[in-house]
């Protein structure tokens, strides 16, 4: 694993920026972190470079203590802050050429060329770029260090939809380039577009890791009935999640292949049916709801 957290803790006082959190990410995949504001997202990013002292527990990058080897974890590190701050002065090219210089490793070249990918004009003074010019100025600097780990917090902000996809083509090619990404985002679009896994923070607490390739097969059939449902074939029953009102509408998600599902309904006495993917939406919303309820 590229990636180890135990018990990770940060505390300010009686707060729990972030608590008990354990997880691991493996070397290639791209991780996605999800919650609301406040969550601990940030925290935990802090605490992977080094920037914070956990109150217990440890982090590790490819073996290193984050905390008391984070000089040696740096250097595995590429890491785009969610408010990235550039020296105003400077003009687009001169902030490459700056980031590269100081990198072991940086390749002058392949900034100019990501940045060119991001349609951004290298020729003006940073004071001088609007946000979405200077976040496209920050992710050049940050996608073209050569280092086995990247982590993205909030890639996309103020950015339009066509340099959004841009953005997410990029981290795909770090993929398939071997790299890994953390990728933190309030964008549940893009997490679901490229991320491999996914974890939900609340409260400081990780409450659900998700494999997104296991959420892309479930589906929600929303239908309405005129009669009585058949019984569930065996095989099925322990699969469905089924809720049924008294006005005859049903809705049934299943984790596994549609084909079975669609076979069984066809000959129930359904006016009408709708198939749907879950989606990561509604596992966010619902576990949104579980943490109001507690």
């Amino acid at each position: 694993m590229l990636i180890e957290t135990v018990e990770l803790t940060k505390r300010y006082g009686d707060v729990a920026a972030l608590d008990d959190c354990t997880l691991r990410v493996a070397g290639g995949e791209i991780f996605g972190l999800l919650g609301p504001n406040g969550a601990g997202k940030t925290t935990l990013l802090r605490l992977l470079l080094g920037y914070l002292k956990p109150t217990s527990g440890h982090a590790r990058i490819d073996g290193l203590d984050c905390h008391r080897q984070s000089v040696r974890v740096h250097r595995l590190v590429s890491y785009l802050p969610g408010e990235a701050r550039l020296f105003r002065s400077m003009r687009g090219h001169q902030v490459l050429r700056f980031f590269t210089e100081i990198r072991p490793g940086g390749i002058l070249q392949r900034s100019v060329a990501l940045a060119e990918r991001l349609e951004l004009d290298l020729s003006r003074r940073v004071a001088f770029m609007s946000t979405g010019m200077r976040q496209k100025l920050a992710l050049a600097v940050t996608l073209s260090a050569d280092t086995p780990l990247v982590i993205l917090d909030e890639p996309t902000s103020n950015l339009d939809p066509t340099v959004r996809g841009i953005v997410l083509d990029l981290v795909s090619e770090a993929r398939r380039h071997g790299r890994t990404v953390v990728f933190s985002s309030h964008v549940l679009s893009e997490v679901e577009e490229v991320c491999d896994r996914v974890a939900f923070l609340r409260a400081g607490r990780l409450v659900h890791t998700q494999v997104m390739a296991d959420l892309r097969r479930r589906h929600r059939i929303r239908a309405r009935l005129n009669g009585r449902l058949h019984p569930v074939p065996e095989g099925l029953e322990k699969e469905l999640t089924i809720h049924t009102s008294s006005d005859g509408r049903v809705v049934i998600e299943t984790p596994g292949e549609l084909s079975p599902l669609l076979q069984w309904l066809s000959a129930a006495p359904l006016d009408q049916m709708t198939v749907e993917p879950v989606g990561l939406r509604a596992l966010y919303e619902r576990l949104h709801e579980e943490g109001l309820g507690r």
